[in-house]
């Protein structure tokens, strides 16, 4: 047992800060986070001005971005900021010497694999329980880029039935050693992320014109927006500001709910239903700033260095969501399960569906729920959330499509159909995700048991009364979406392009 006044973890990575961590009162390894995301807002800033494309070389660009976010790697996290140079290290031979239609298999199964270890080690090894910052957090995000660009290199090399595959993320060659690490280890995204594409990755640092996600909008605004460099400043103010309002919130309200009260014999035993209920909303609600300040501050720093601009509105502003992971707003107000995880942690929702949703031949919804619990760690808890996440998926899915039309025929059916799937859908995740925050197997059934595992019997009775046809066909069979469609419009545009200016040259 630590001696009294020591703290609960120890750090790993630098002591500097340890005074500052004393006088706030907060764990070292919270402190340090906090101050190189801080210091790395202030570089992004720098590398924008400083090392502008227009300025420097892509090569300068990825040595600066590199060599800052290993820094800031080893300031939090010391030696074991080493694993994130193995593992990408590793991934990279086997892209080399695997050909490309293999690579991707190996690279997810390898790179999850040291993860997983990685992780397992920390949970049963060093501290079960320990739920502050840790080296496999960025591991999370590395393992995230490299099993993204070794799907996009064979997606783009490969055919399959006789068409080229079509996705946002088309990439058509090997990128070098320091490109990869510079894309796996940089500055703005090596502690909290957000994984990006690799493609968008290059063409920033490169200076290459944007790749803008949403055509419609993008043919909306004027030919002098669409070839302008907007400035991010404003944007950038607006998330800092937001994130650490949301930390503020988090440090004033999270010990007022404590999660672990929904297991208290005296409150399960001494509490009317309903008031659990409402409680189970209110204790899960304050667990959630802590995400919006840590993905927020992150999405600002990227957007301090110039990336992720995603085009113009319809009214000609900016849009700087290229890589945002959460939208708050959509978060707290969602109607259904799908909206709400649509909105939450978006990158890794884009990332699961992409290597599993849209591949995996027989039960798509099981297979990505069960990976995403691989990805997050070794926590029984996580388990148990996701699981419980396939059923409640499986059931909010088919009262959507049975029930909701019911409900469109009138604005006020509708807005009564609203309120009541919001209600639902926030009880539902609650429900699905307090395992997540309590880790362990025992207080979770604890918790389920007081419940009588209500959700979970009557998701499973309401997916087999009210079945849904499945809808995601084989890749063989499906046809190209409008997203496709349109990307192949914007490829051979750019093809016409760079043609011209060969020719010119």
């Amino acid at each position: 047992m630590a001696d009294d006044g020591a703290p609960s973890t120890a750090c790993t990575g630098s002591s500097l800060l340890q005074p500052l961590s004393e006088l706030t009162d907060l764990p070292l390894d919270q402190v340090n986070f906090v101050a190189c995301q801080l210091c790395a807002l202030i570089s992004a800033f720098w590398f924008r001005l400083f090392l502008h494309p227009s300025k420097t070389s892509p090569i300068i660009r990825h040595v600066v971005a590199t060599l800052l976010g290993l820094y800031f790697a080893m300031f939090c996290f010391g030696w074991y900021a080493l694993h994130f140079l193995v593992q990408s290290g590793l991934t990279y031979g086997i892209m080399i010497l695997t050909g490309v239609e293999h690579m991707h298999k190996y690279c997810l199964v390898v790179a999850l694999t040291y993860l997983s270890l990685c992780q397992i080690t920390r949970v049963y090894v060093f501290d079960y329980g320990m739920y502050t910052a840790d080296f496999t957090g960025p591991m999370m995000v590395i393992t995230q880029k490299i099993t993204s660009l070794a799907f996009e290199i064979h997606d783009g090399e490969l055919k399959h039935c006789g068409e080229m595959v079509l996705t946002l993320y088309l990439f058509r060659r090997m990128p070098s050693l320091l490109e990869y690490f510079s894309y796996n280890c940089n500055f703005m995204g090596i502690l909290a992320g957000p994984t990006c594409s690799y493609n968008d990755y290059i063409g920033f640092i490169e200076g290459a014109p944007r790749r803008c996600r949403d055509y419609k909008d993008e043919r909306k605004s004027s030919s002098k927006l669409r070839h302008s460099e907007p400035s991010p400043n404003m944007e950038v103010v607006r998330k800092v500001t937001t994130s650490f309002f949301c930390l503020l919130v988090f440090l004033s309200v999270c010990k007022v709910f404590p999660v672990e009260r929904n297991i208290d014999d005296n409150f399960i035993a001494n509490t009317p239903f309903y008031a659990q209920v409402v409680y189970l909303y209110l204790s899960m609600l304050t667990t959630r700033p802590k995400y919006y300040f840590v993905w927020t501050l992150a999405d600002a720093i990227n957007n301090a260095a110039g990336f992720g601009f995603n085009g113009y509105d319809s009214d000609g502003s900016a849009r700087w969501d290229l890589i945002s992971n959460l939208r708050i707003l959509k978060i707290e107000f969602a109607t259904s399960f799908k909206v709400f995880l649509d909105n939450w942690n978006i990158q890794t929702a884009h990332w699961l569906k992409r290597v599993c949703y849209e591949r995996c031949p027989y039960h798509p919804t099981a297979a990505t729920f069960i990976l995403s619990a691989m990805w997050h760690g070794a926590y029984p808890g996580y388990y148990l959330t996701f699981l419980t996440g396939i059923v409640i998926t499986l059931a909010a899915r088919a009262v959507r499509h049975n029930v909701r039309p019911y409900f469109l025929h009138s604005s006020v059916h509708k807005l009564v159909y609203d309120v009541i799937t919001w209600a639902a859908t926030q009880i539902a995740i609650c429900y699905t995700v307090i395992p997540f925050v309590l880790l362990s197997v025992g207080p979770s059934m604890k918790f389920y048991s007081s419940w009588y595992f209500s959700l979970h019997i009557g998701c499973i009775l309401v997916a087999f009364v009210l079945p849904v046809k499945r809808r995601n066909l084989p890749l063989k069979d499906q046809q190209k979406s409008p997203v496709q469609e349109s990307l192949q419009r914007h490829l051979e545009a750019t093809d016409r392009t760079c043609s011209q200016k060969a020719k010119t040259t």
